[in-house]
């Protein structure tokens, strides 16, 4: 037992689906609560919710009956769909949430960088963040400022050091957030998919970061849907489906058997309704996805060539939403984000969805080179910004190699998901 870093048994989390979840609320959001309390109370009261009559919530369970040990220095990938309950069990860990049943055991200074804003507070300074996590990690102040300069550096935010995180975009918090994790030293780092909120480049080099952390005996949990980060960076892997552990063991064959479940998509169109791939909790407003080649098109395709037009027309039904922010995501199977589109991109769209309908996204002339590909549909609301549905691979699509170039000849497989026009010139002396 002297070897084990994390510790888990039997651990089980039970969530009620509607329940309010608590956020960052100033003293006017306080002082606002108190005053509109009683007549809320007494409009419960009215509506016959009080004494006993609320009606029973829905419960689902996000993990269940979980359990694994990590030794000391491993670094270990968790993967599974969007709801699985991969950061659930990393808030777990992070002693964010208490586990309805089981206990997870973690020997050693935990720093964390789960969901962006996590462990910052919002009216305090990127400079004063730095020294609330160093304290929070239980390190000196004098450990704090040996560390302090290299984790500005990292981060790459010099000359917003001083200003209230509040006013951060989402890329610079995640910059900051992921440096001071990485940075003061902990014995274990848990980091989920927030690094994709990143620039690509920040990516490449939170990862490099994290193998360097592994490489001085550290232990590294590492949530994330890009297989091959998993497998460039992982010694072993967690998959989980449906809050229960389907694999541990090597990563390998932790990532084919979690390519193998997505085997089962649907080419061209896909019931929405009761999709596996939904986010838990998540309303049900998208029914059904299709692609098309053209806008006049009736028939969904299950492909296309690459230069081709593209059409994904989504059936909806908001019930009693109104959505005004549509996306969506375009990966490879091994989990790697292409590009992802949204209505908030479009200059012309300035619409809300209510009621039911159709919804159409089209894309010309599309670039991607031949391969298999996924779509993640996102639908919600823009201010503030927050999910309402989301499911992940929703649709799979092939894309087969086309004359995009006027060559005869494509781009080799490995050598990037998007095809791009070139002009060449050559200027002899």
């Amino acid at each position: 037992m002297s070897d084990i870093a994390i510790r888990v048994e039997d651990l089980s989390k039970q969530y009620r689906i509607g329940a309010k979840q608590e956020g960052y609320r100033t003293l006017r959001d306080t002082m606002t609560g108190a005053l509109v309390s009683p007549f809320r109370r007494a409009r419960r009261l009215l509506s016959g919710e009080a004494h006993g009559a609320t009606k029973l919530k829905e419960t689902i369970w996000a993990l269940k009956d979980v359990t694994f040990e990590i030794k000391q220095g491993e670094v270990v990938g968790i993967i599974g769909r969007n709801g699985a309950g991969k950061t659930t069990l990393l808030k777990i860990l992070s002693r964010i949430t208490e586990p309805t049943q089981g206990y997870a055991e973690i020997r050693g200074r935990v720093g964390s960088l789960l969901e962006v804003g996590t462990g910052f507070h919002p009216e305090l300074t990127g400079l004063e963040n730095i020294y609330l996590n160093g304290a929070i990690l239980g390190m000196k102040k004098a450990e704090i400022e040996q560390k302090f300069d290299e984790i500005v550096d990292f981060a790459e935010i010099e000359k917003f050091i001083n200003t209230p995180v509040k006013h951060y975009s989402s890329g610079m918090y995640v910059r900051l957030a992921f440096s001071v994790a990485a940075h003061l030293e902990p014995e274990i780092l848990l980091v989920d998919e927030v690094l994709a909120v990143g620039d690509v480049a920040f990516q490449k080099k939170c990862l490099g970061k994290m193998g360097v952390v592994a490489k001085a005996g550290r232990t590294v949990l590492f949530v994330s849907h890009n297989m091959n980060a998993i497998l460039n960076l992982c010694e072993r892997a967690l998959l989980i489906k449906n809050g229960e552990v389907l694999f541990f063991g090597n990563t390998q064959e932790a990532v084919d058997l979690y390519l193998s479940e997505s085997n089962n998509l649907q080419y061209g169109y896909a019931d929405l309704s009761s999709h596996s791939g939904r986010t838990a909790g998540m309303s049900v407003i998208a029914q059904s996805i299709g692609l098309y080649t053209s806008k006049s098109s009736r028939e969904y395709s299950e492909g296309a060539t690459s230069g081709d037009d593209l059409s994904f027309r989504i059936h909806y039904d908001c019930g009693q939403h109104s959505i005004d922010l549509v996306q969506l995501g375009i990966s490879t199977l091994m989990g790697q984000r292409v590009f992802t589109i949204g209505t908030h991109l479009c200059p012309d769209f300035d619409d809300t969805l209510r009621g039911r309908g159709v919804i159409e996204c089209y894309l010309p002339n599309v670039r991607l080179t031949a391969g298999e590909y996924t779509v993640t549909v996102m639908m919600g609301k823009r201010m503030p910004s927050r999910n309402i549905d989301c499911i992940d691979n929703a649709l799979r699509f092939r894309i087969e190699d086309g004359n995009y170039f006027g060559t005869g000849l494509a781009p080799l497989p490995g050598q990037g998901s998007l095809a791009q026009r070139s002009e060449w010139k050559v200027d002899r002396e």
